[in-house]
């Protein structure tokens, strides 16, 4: 007797599921997605866009503990997940002020559902990396214990609870096991900072609520400190409202970096709200006069929308003024980096580890852009912000390996890690990308590594942590780019060897550094 195919189908499915099913079992008990929306589209975003990633994460865990092999394309889909794991887990401190002047029981709500959300990162981002090494194997520690009432599984260690200020980076990120776990994404990125510091500012020296020192402006602003990210200044948007830095006399080569936090941008923002960085010959308070070239950012969710860039030299126009595609919206809401470079005529503009912005010519005359300028439009008064902090100016910009290799040593305050620790900032990774392509070229190059630290602190935790952020570069010149460790020696100096004024911020900035010296 001939089957029918509609019963072959029915009867594969079954099989499939009396097969893998058990196997399921063997993973947590799978968190349930919030059914209702808690009417605070910070929050509701949040959790969807978590349990997005979740679903997905979960899926490919059973493939893996079922014995199914992933395919290529499953990899992608996985790489691109942890990729956008580590900025959606970064957000949600940031969403907690969403929740002020809300009554009690609209906050228990959005707690509660924040902290299901932040549950499903930890497994997700814990679990795709594992899948993606190849090391999925549960222990002990994570199968379920015992059962809440929603249904979700949980043990007798947990680090969220009910608190809304537990909300924050999974546990798996903070400890970082791996020095190349959250790195290997920039691994491409070769974005290399000035070497000369021409200007540092944190306002960490500026009273929270003033305007800061270091600056200029024709409107107002100030200084905001925002949970445990340190302060920031936040600027005002406005129609002819411009911020200028103390930043004079720009040389033809330099880089410039920052970093932004955004609050209230939503699908409702306008199409028109911009954050705009323009490169002036003067530090009057509008784009230019003769000169000026400027970038646009785009803020707007509902859509992707556009870089602009247009420039304009000796009051007759530019040769420039272009839209160039691209889609930020999620690295907008999620404390992007922003690092530009320019190099006589060229610019280049980095958020995050891609470069979007490439233009040979878009400085058409060097040596007349001496300033540095902000301007915010079009974001709504009191309810949509935006702050900046880390900005700095440097020269240079150039390089590194050919002065590596006709010096013997380059030191370099471009190597960044998180404040009293050895974590690299992962846009530090173009300094480290250009020095294991020197070791690549020539076999025989050893080199020393070294780490100097401020005056911050005591000498021997400085001296400990100097120590700790040369091996923190040794270790991603291994894991990350393949360098034997058997040509890397490191040490530290810690505080004792300074370059600049300890008790200024650019000081502080110039003694965190790191020098490579040939062995």
């Amino acid at each position: 007797m001939k089957i029918p195919k509609s019963a072959i189908s029915i009867l594969s499915f079954w099989m499939a599921f009396v097969f893998v099913t058990p196997n399921l079992e063997a993973q947590t008990k799978q968190i349930k997605r919030p059914k209702s929306r808690t009417g605070v589209n910070s929050v509701d975003t949040f959790v969807s866009e978590s349990f997005d990633i979740y679903d997905k994460v979960y899926k490919y865990d059973g493939y893996a503990q079922s014995g199914t092999p992933l395919e290529d394309e499953d990899i992608d889909v996985l790489e691109d997940a942890l990729d956008n794991l580590e900025g959606l887990s970064n957000s949600a401190p940031d969403i907690l002020g969403d929740l002020d002047g809300l009554s009690v029981l609209k906050q228990g709500k959005a707690t509660l559902q924040m902290n299901k959300a932040k549950k499903a990162l930890k497994y997700s981002i814990k679990t795709s990396k594992e899948l993606l090494l190849g090391q999925r194997k549960r222990d002990e520690n994570e199968k379920p214990k015992s059962k809440n009432e929603s249904g979700e599984t949980s043990s007798n260690k947990t680090n969220s609870g009910n608190n809304p200020n537990s909300i924050g980076e999974p546990e798996e990120v903070k400890e970082n096991p791996n020095i190349s776990d959250n790195l290997e994404v920039y691994s491409k990125y070769d974005f290399v900072p000035g070497d000369k510091l021409l200007f540092f500012d944190d306002f960490a020296r500026d009273f929270i609520g003033d305007f800061p020192s270091k600056w200029n402006t024709n409107a107002s602003g100030e200084v905001v400190k925002i949970g445990n990210k340190g302060k920031w200044f936040e600027l005002k948007t406005g129609y002819g409202v411009f911020y200028i830095p103390d930043v004079k006399n720009l040389p033809e080569d330099f880089t410039i970096e920052f970093d932004i936090l955004t609050k209230g941008i939503s699908q409702q923002t306008s199409s028109t709200a911009r954050f705009n960085v323009i490169l002036s010959g003067d530090d009057k308070f509008k784009n230019g006069s003769d000169h000026f070239a400027k970038v646009s950012i785009p803020l707007g969710q509902y859509s992707a929308f556009s870089f602009r860039a247009d420039n304009y030299f000796n009051r007759g126009g530019g040769a420039i003024n272009t839209d160039i595609k691209a889609d930020i919206r999620k690295a907008i809401l999620n404390q992007p980096h922003i690092a530009i470079s320019v190099t006589k005529k060229r610019f280049r503009l980095w958020i995050n580890q891609t470069k979007y912005i490439d233009i040979p010519r878009f400085i058409e005359e060097i040596n007349v852009l001496k300033f540095l300028k902000f301007h915010l439009n079009n974001l709504k008064d009191g309810e949509e912000h935006l702050y900046i902090t880390n900005l700095k100016v440097a020269e240079g910009g150039v390089d590194l390996r050919r002065k590596l290799l006709s010096e013997g040593k380059i030191s370099t305050n471009g190597i960044l890690f998180d404040s009293g620790s050895a974590n690299i900032q992962p846009q530090s990774l173009g300094i480290i990308r250009q020095i294991s392509q020197v070791l690549m070229q020539d076999e025989n190059i050893k080199l020393n590594i070294v780490g100097h630290t401020d005056a911050d602190g005591t000498e021997e935790t400085n001296l400990k942590l100097s120590k700790a952020r040369a091996a923190a570069v040794k270790d991603a010149l291994v894991n990350i780019y393949k360098i034997s460790g058997d040509r890397l020696e490191t040490g530290g100096k810690g505080e004792s060897v300074p370059i600049g004024d300890n008790s200024t911020t650019d000081g502080k900035a110039q003694n965190r550094r790191v020098e490579f010296i040939k062995i």
